[in-house]
This record gives structure tokens, C-alpha cells and sequence, in this order.
């Protein structure tokens, strides 16, 4: 039976493992098969739409800027054409109320006709080629009405005086629609600069914001990028470091430097569980050495006694009294008793049978084990000090295991004090959903070297005769068969502590 079981259990643990590496093969190739959209390109990306968005924000402020300087130039040059007409129509006004010369006027009209040709593109693109060929045809009627006077006034014939009154009133019609229309320009123009000042304004607030909140959503995308994975891959490591080696799961839908790291992880799983493997089974094969080294010495040595006493018994039979014949076969008796004291602890260790569970009452199993152990007590002088707490909750177990455990700790603390002492037996209720039971002794203590081993199979602090090694290990394997945990604290020369935790029944029946 127990070969087919320890078959079944291998033959479990090897389709477990053939499991997950299946399930840490598909979780590869799951991470290999994803398109790749690398950390760098994201990164590159970022920054090349952000340099886009800067390119952009540059050539819109410099359309703004050229836009502003061709309205500025504009109007200097309608300034310009202004000024000329208006010191034109003065020389034009002196000319008749004091009679001084044209050619002042008619300098600043070819002036101003200058400045129409030198901007004429400049200014079409601005005002328009139809106002401009308005603006240029009445300064034009203007100059040919400069000339008429000018031509007029150079006459002898006292005639053409006469010819210059109706002129006047031309000029100053003309001169004065010339410089309405320059006036209206530059005013149009100004009222256009503000506009455009108040549309850069607001231009540049609406940009400003912009690239601020693309700055914010790129530097949250990065970080979102970039922060997520480092976390999970800290959980990551840390759940490896806690001892679990399921792989590593794809999260994204796409492939970059993260993933590689998770392959990685994958693969360090792998070793380190085909490594941990390979030390699980040589620690196996140690503690099979160990407990066919342990089984030997337990059985050779009473072997040894009996083969001795009964050689002795068999050479010398008849020159011993009946009184020391029989002392001899008691001897044998009780080294028979020791090797199958030891047969039995180790069919008890190995028993796999699932026990019989009940709910089992903390006080009564406590108190009842103490009664079983009054005249064991009173023989090696130890005072019983039990605090239990009868309304503790029930367990679920098998009362004869937990009865054992009981027995075996209470036995070690009374071996512990081999001069007497104190023995307390105490009971608690955790908040965590267990019953705490403390076995303390007043004792020689345990060295701190030998609490990891105080529960392998055969490991003992007694002298040689006096114990297996087996007691805490078959204890320790009847808790954990109850969902519980056994704990030890010593200090040698202050006594030894042993915790047993069951789970207690929140709602029994």
C-alpha cells in the first residue's frame, strides 16, 4: 500500500509538473507571439509629437509675426502716402491765400505716387487691388489739377485767373477724398493690428494650455508606461521571494522591454524550481539516509542486547540461578519492547489513514490528559500549574491524536526536569481563528542549533535508550493533519515553550 501510494503521489507530482510547463510554455510563447511596440518607440513618439506640437505652436507664431509685420508696413506706408498728400494740400492752401509756388505740391504728390508704386503689391494684398486702383486714379486727378492751376497761374492772360476759382473748389474736393481714403485705411489697418494682437493673445494662452496638458498627458502616459510594469514586476519578485513560482502572466497586448523582463522571470522560475527539484529530491534521499540510519540504530542496538544476553544465556545456561535466568529474560523482554516501541512510532509517523474528526472540547482533552499523567507528576516531583478556559470554543479533530500530542509534550517538559519544577499548561483563544495551547517547562532548555530540527524524524536531545526521535515528528504531522501549526521557544536553563494552534468551530453543532 505504501509503495502504490508513494507511486500515485510521484506520478501526481510528475503530471503537476509536466502542467506547469505546459502552462509556463504557452505563457511564452502568449508574450513571444505579441506585436512588438518597444518602451524606446513609445518614448520616441511621445517626444516626436511633442517636437510636432512645438513645431507647430513655431510656425504658427511665425505666420503671426510675418502677418503683423506686413500689417505694420502697411500701415507706414499709408503713413507715408498720408503725410505726403496732407503737406501737399498745405502747399495747396498757401498757394491760394498767399499766392506762393506749386512745385513744393506737386514734389509731395509725385512723392506720394512713389510710395503707391514702390508698396503697390504690399499694399494690394492688404486693401485690395480695386481700392488701390481707386486710392491711385484720384491722386492722379489730383496731380493733373495741380498742373492745370500750376499752368493756369503762370499765364499772362487775365482770363485764365478766372479759370482758377473752379479749380479750388476741385482740389480741395479731391485732396480731401484722398485723404479720407487714407485715413479710412489706416484706421481699418489699426482696428485689424488690435485684432490680431488680441487673436495672438488669446492664440498664445489657448497654446500655452495646450502644451501644457500635452506635457501633463505625455508625462502621464510615460509614467503609466513605465511605472505599471516596474510595480508588477516588484510584486513579481516579491511573490517569487514568498515561494510562489507560478509563471508570469502577459498583461499587455503588446510586446516591449517588460515582456523580455517577464520571459526572463519565466525562465529564472523554471531553473529555480528545476533547482529546488533537484534539492527537494536530495533532501529526500538525506532524509531516507537519515531515517534508515535512524531505523538501524534504533533496532541494532536493543538487537545487540539480546543477541548478547541470550549467547550469555545459551553458554552458561546451567551455571546461572533461576532468579538470574529470569533476569536476563526480562532484560530480553524489555529490549524486545524498545524494538517495537520503535516499529511502532514509526508506523505511526508513516501512517497515512485519515483519522476519524469530531469536535473535540479544548478543557476536557486537557484536563483529562493531566489526569492520565497525576502519578507520573507526583513521582518526579512536578507541580502542575493549568490554566484553561473552559468556555473555549470546540475543535475539529480526532480526540486520541490530539490526546497523543498532549501526552508526548507533557512527557518531554517532566524529562526535561529531571530534578522537578514547574509544568503550566495553558489555553487561549486567538483572534485569528485558532485555540493556542502552551506546554511550558521549567527545564534544561534546547540549544538554539537544534530548534530547526527538533521535529525531523529520529533527531533527539535524550540520551541514547531513552527516546526515538520520533514523538515531535509524529506530533507535528498529527497538527498539521489538523489544519493546525506547533511552534517551540527555549532558552537553555529557563525551560521550554511548545505552542500547538488548532483551528476552533465558529458555529458548532
Amino acid at each position: 500500500m505504501a509503495d502504490e501510494s508513494e507511486k500515485n503521489g510521484a506520478g501526481q507530482t510528475a503530471e503537476l509538473s509536466s502542467e506547469e510547463e505546459k502552462q509556463a510554455e504557452e505563457t511564452q510563447r502568449a508574450l513571444l507571439e505579441r506585436p512588438q511596440i518597444s518602451i524606446r518607440l513609445r518614448i520616441t513618439l511621445s517626444f516626436l509629437l511633442l517636437f510636432i506640437i512645438l513645431c507647430g505652436m513655431g510656425i504658427a507664431s511665425f505666420l503671426f509675426i510675418t502677418q503683423f509685420d506686413s500689417k505694420q508696413k502697411f500701415l507706414e506706408t499709408t503713413s507715408n502716402y498720408a503725410f505726403e498728400v496732407q503737406q501737399a494740400r498745405r502747399y495747396e492752401k498757401n498757394f491760394f491765400l498767399y499766392g506762393t509756388n506749386l512745385k513744393d505740391a506737386l514734389s509731395n504728390v509725385q512723392a506720394a505716387q512713389n510710395v503707391l508704386r514702390f508698396d503697390r503689391e504690399d499694399m494690394i494684398s492688404v486693401i485690395g487691388d480695386e481700392k488701390f486702383t481707386e486710392m491711385e486714379q484720384s491722386l492722379n486727378r489730383y496731380e493733373a489739377l495741380l498742373n492745370r492751376v500750376h499752368s493756369l497761374h503762370r499765364s499772362s492772360n487775365p482770363a485764365d485767373s478766372l479759370k482758377l476759382i473752379p479749380l479750388e473748389s476741385d482740389l480741395r474736393k479731391y485732396g480731401s477724398e484722398i485723404l479720407a481714403n487714407a485715413s479710412s485705411a489706416i484706421n481699418q489697418e489699426r482696428l485689424e493690428i488690435y485684432r490680431l494682437i488680441s487673436t495672438g493673445k488669446f492664440a498664445v494662452v489657448v497654446s500655452l494650455i495646450f502644451f501644457l496638458l500635452s506635457i501633463g498627458y505625455i508625462i502621464s502616459f510615460l509614467t503609466r508606461q513605465i511605472l505599471r510594469p516596474i510595480n508588477r514586476a516588484i510584486e513579481y519578485t516579491q511573490r517569487i521571494a514568498e515561494g510562489d513560482f507560478s509563471p508570469v502572466k502577459p498583461m499587455r497586448k503588446y510586446r516591449d522591454e517588460f515582456s523580455n523582463l517577464a520571459m526572463a522571470l519565466n525562465r529564472m522560475i523554471h531553473e529555480i524550481r528545476a533547482h529546488q527539484d533537484q534539492l527537494t529530491q536530495s533532501r529526500k534521499m538525506a532524509a531516507i539516509g537519515n531515517l534508515t540510519a535512524g531505523i538501524a540504530h534504533e533496532l541494532n542496538n536493543p538487537l545487540n542486547n539480546i543477541s548478547l544476553t541470550t549467547e550469555t544465556l545459551l553458554e552458561d545456561f546451567d551455571d546461572y540461578s533461576k532468579e538470574e535466568k529470569l533476569k536476563m529474560l526480562h532484560d530480553i523482554f524489555d529490549q524486545v519492547e524498545r524494538a517495537g516501541s520503535t516499529v511502532r512510532n514509526l508506523l505511526d509517523f508513516t501512517r497515512v489513514e485519515k483519522p476519524i474528526f469530531t469536535s473535540v472540547s479544548v478543557s476536557e482533552l486537557v484536563n483529562t490528559t493531566l489526569k492520565l499523567l497525576k502519578n507520573e507528576f507526583t513521582l518526579n516531583d512536578i507541580q502542575v500549574e493549568p490554566e484553561i478556559d473552559k468556555n473555549l470554543p470546540p475543535v475539529n479533530g480526532n480526540p486520541k491524536n490530539l490526546q497523543q500530542v498532549l501526552l508526548n509534550l507533557l512527557l518531554n517538559g517532566v524529562q526535561a526536569m529531571p530534578d522537578g519544577g514547574t509544568l503550566k499548561v495553558k489555553s487561549t483563544l486567538k483572534k485569528d481563528g485558532f485555540i493556542r495551547i502552551d506546554v511550558t517547562d521549567t527545564g534544561i532548555g534546547i540549544p538554539s542549533e537544534y530548534i530547526d530540527k527538533i521535529f525531523d524524524p529520529f533527531f533527539t536531545t535524550k540520551e541514547v535508550g531513552k527516546g526515538t526521535g520520533l514523538g515531535l515528528a509524529v506530533s507535528h504531522g498529527i497538527i498539521e493533519n489538523h489544519k493546525g501549526k506547533i511552534t517551540v521557544l527555549s532558552k537553555i536553563g529557563k525551560g521550554t515553550t511548545f505552542s500547538v494552534f488548532l483551528p476552533y468551530q465558529i458555529n458548532p453543532l
